[in-house]
């Protein structure tokens, strides 16, 4: 499972990156296309991270900012999406799969998380 999330996060980042070469290139658009490469590409470099946390605490941590990035990039997908169809650029098939990917991740470290503070 270790890998997989390892590689489900890493191709998160870069289908986000994908997206975001499709935007055009505005001041508006650029804003919210920069925090979304960054807390998408978060979540794969910190899930890589968690696999060496040095301590229980370290590794609840760790989940914890998997969790808000993946959270933010959902954010920042929705209000992509938004102003994309306010300009009728048509990307719903992009989206569509990218936002339901950070749910996913998401819930799949949220899950996570509530299993080791049980163990705790």
């Amino acid at each position: 499972m270790k890998e997989i999330m390892k590689n489900r996060t890493k191709k998160f980042a870069l289908d986000c990156w994908i997206l975001c070469s499709k935007l055009p290139k505005s001041r508006e658009f650029n804003a919210y296309v920069s925090q979304l490469i960054r807390c998408s590409s978060s979540v794969g470099a910190n899930y890589r991270a968690l696999q060496r946390a040095k301590s229980n605490a370290d590794f609840i941590n760790k989940l914890k900012i998997i969790e808000e990035e993946a959270d933010e990039s959902h954010f920042f997908l929705e209000l992509l999406y938004d102003v994309s169809s306010l300009q009728n650029l048509k990307l719903d098939n992009e989206f569509i799969p990218l936002t339901q990917e950070a749910n996913e991740i998401t819930a799949i470290i949220v899950s996570t998380l509530k299993t080791v503070r049980n163990k705790s």
